[in-house]
């Protein structure tokens, strides 16, 4: 029977060690004002050079990321899938905006694909096309700016650097997500992504874009691809989530003076979300779906969702995600039970890294209930250990 309580199986993989040592991390994410402080101080420290590597190593960077490189993240892959929980290899570098940098990004997108063909531990990749093509560039395309020469040659140079990768993903028969972003540049992604589906998606989902359900447009995305897919009979690949900019989307939607893309309330982003996955188990024959969500009842209702449609759990077009470090109770129950179940491991250099575990920080902070939760459940797994 599944149950989200199961605090045994949901640190199984953790030692007594390890469980204390996440109770700290987030006993100190709990605090708000130090956690404020500490990231601008941390930075600080980072940029001016001090010896605050090693501290932040042994802290947040090994709870939440798998390491600084491929070959450091497989303990990690390991250690998942001796619990039937696969890895997502997430390269989590960001703000680069130099053609060297883009080459990077393309190399490592490519190295995380040549590791997911080892074996079966790794079933997707993914990128973030901020990392491959300038944003300036996707916000002037999303907007219907019309580019210079040279801005369209740089941008083709970009979108070609997404189809190197995209025809490895496709040579390899590994999957291919495409993470979302600020709404001022996902036109430009959405464009990219369904162009990339026309080409790669011809018998299965290999590219999948990502729909954030706290966009109250989102839900009609979903139906419109939808539509587009049985026309041009290609198939749609959606990673569901509910999203990471909302501060800031509505921030520079009052200062520039137009209707936030975000819904009005966390409730109506519930319903969408849960609709979203709703109708893509509806439509599983044209749509393959990754669930990222951290929520405890929308992962409990897509279960019954498949239940109800007759599919079975390890169903390939099926996947639970959850970030690495933080929700375990989710994914290692639901692994235990035979779901598809894939964390995201993010790595990079420390220094790198840091814009991602911030956002962890800032996350664990403000959602509601979520530090409490994670730290209820160590509790309670280190005291019935303890008895």
């Amino acid at each position: 029977m599944l149950s989200f309580e199961n605090t045994k199986i949901a640190f199984a993989n953790r030692s007594d060690r390890e469980l204390k040592k996440a109770h700290f991390v987030f006993k100190v994410l709990a605090i708000s004002w130090l956690n404020n402080i500490g990231t601008k101080l941390t930075m600080l420290a980072l940029n001016l050079g001090l010896p605050v590597k090693g501290l932040i190593k042994w802290t947040v960077f090994d709870h939440f990321c798998g390491g600084e490189d491929i070959l450091d993240c497989e303990n990690t892959i390991q250690g998942l899938a001796n619990y039937n929980v696969k890895t997502i290899l997430d390269y989590s570098v960001e703000g680069k905006q130099n053609e060297a940098d883009f080459d990077h990004c393309l190399g490592k997108a490519v190295s995380s694909i040549e590791r997911a063909k080892l074996d079966g531990n790794v079933p997707f990749c993914v990128i973030k096309l901020t990392g491959l093509i300038e944003f300036d560039l996707l916000e002037k395309i999303s907007a219907g700016t019309v580019l210079s020469e040279q801005e369209n040659i740089e941008f083709l140079k970009g979108r070609n650097r997404v189809d190197i990768i995209a025809q490895n993903a496709f040579n390899a028969n590994i999957p291919l997500m495409i993470d979302a972003e600020e709404s001022w540049i996902q036109n430009a992604i959405d464009e990219i992504a369904h162009l990339l589906m026309t080409r790669y998606n011809l018998k299965r989902a290999i590219v999948y874009n990502t729909a954030q359900m706290y966009r109250h447009d989102r839900f009609f995305y979903i139906k419109n691809l939808y539509q587009k897919a049985e026309e041009g009979n290609f198939y749609i690949g959606l990673k569901i989530v509910r999203g990471a900019y909302m501060e800031k989307e509505r921030n520079r939607a009052t200062k520039m003076g137009y209707l936030s893309p975000i819904q009005p309330s966390k409730s109506a982003t519930d319903v969408d979300y849960d609709r979203a996955i709703q109708f893509c188990v509806e439509n599983l024959g044209r749509i393959s779906i990754c669930a990222g969500t951290h929520n405890e009842k929308s992962s409990l209702l897509l279960t019954e969702i498949m239940k109800d449609h007759q599919v079975l759990e390890d169903d390939s077009r099926i996947y639970f995600s959850q970030l690495l470090g933080m929700s375990d109770h989710i994914s290692f129950n639901l692994s235990k039970v035979n779901f598809n179940v894939a964390k995201y491991v993010p790595y990079g250099p420390v220094k790198e890294v840091m814009p991602y575990l911030i956002r962890r920080a800032d996350e664990n902070t403000s959602v509601a209930g979520q530090t409490g939760r994670e730290l209820n459940l160590i509790r309670k797994e280190l005291d019935r250990r303890s008895l």
